[in-house]
């Protein structure tokens, strides 16, 4: 690759929170940006203005990450709009939280889809080209509830926990190609995801946190962005936990 070949990132669940926050990083950073997210057309379209703003070029498409066939529909639609993206950042998540014996299948299955299931089909839908240009950053977003577990999440850790297993097993296949790939950890993180908890679960959450703050989404994208950078070069396979100390 030319110095002159624009860098390209793609953002899933780019949106809202985290994604959100990520997209105009890397905007800021000199990648022109791809990103998808699910049904708020409105916020999407306001973020691709403010990362445009930042000099980037800026495709946002709607996309189900659970849905394979979507997924590829909408690296095409980047791919011809932006160019072959050389990193790539999972963001999309939900959370359907309820205690194992209270918890529907459904709420199992969809959580499993939009995690696990999200990264499988965009890594797999964009490793390729990545491997022909011997060149790539794959940042996946997992959480410290991957890492430790959660009560009432057995869920959303199980399929954070399946992040980091995906990570560490493509980051060995793929980096014979100059492909990384590593994990962010996110604890609790202010974003529209933890604005639905009670003050009194916020305040408890505090409480733990060594720090005695939430994170915010921009201290998250910092790191995504310094992972997806050359500075990141010696550096896959790694799990990075954000959390303020609260697994301390």
């Amino acid at each position: 690759m030319s110095d002159d070949t624009p860098r390209v990132a793609l953002v899933t669940g780019g949106s809202r929170g985290i994604g959100r926050a990520c997209v105009l990083r890397l905007a800021a950073d000199g990648y022109d940006v791809g990103f998808c997210y699910q049904s708020n057309e409105d916020a999407a379209r306001l973020l691709e203005k403010e990362a445009g703003e930042l000099g980037a070029r800026v495709r946002a498409v709607r996309a189900d990450v659970s849905d394979g066939a979507s997924v590829r529909a909408m690296l095409a639609e980047v791919n011809d709009e932006l160019g072959v993206p050389e990193t790539l950042v999972t963001a999309a998540g939900i959370t359907k939280d309820n205690p194992l014996l209270m918890m529907p299948d459904d709420d199992w299955h969809r959580v499993i889809d939009v995690n696990l299931n999200g990264v499988y089909n965009i890594c797999r839908a964009a490793v390729f080209e990545m491997m022909k240009r011997r060149r790539g950053s794959i940042v996946n977003i997992s959480s410290v509830a991957g890492v430790y577990g959660n009560a009432t999440q057995t869920n959303y850790s199980a399929s954070k926990a399946g992040i980091i297993g995906f990570s560490r097993a493509l980051a060995k296949e793929v980096g014979r190609y100059g492909i990384r790939a590593n994990v962010v950890a996110p604890g609790f993180i202010d974003t529209d995801m933890t604005s639905v908890l009670s003050d009194k679960v916020k305040d408890n959450a505090v409480k733990s946190i060594p720090l005695g703050r939430l994170g915010t989404a921009d201290e998250v994208a910092d790191l995504v962005g310094y992972l997806a950078s050359d500075r990141a070069a010696y550096i896959t396979g790694a799990v990075f936990q954000i959390d303020g100390g609260i697994t301390i």
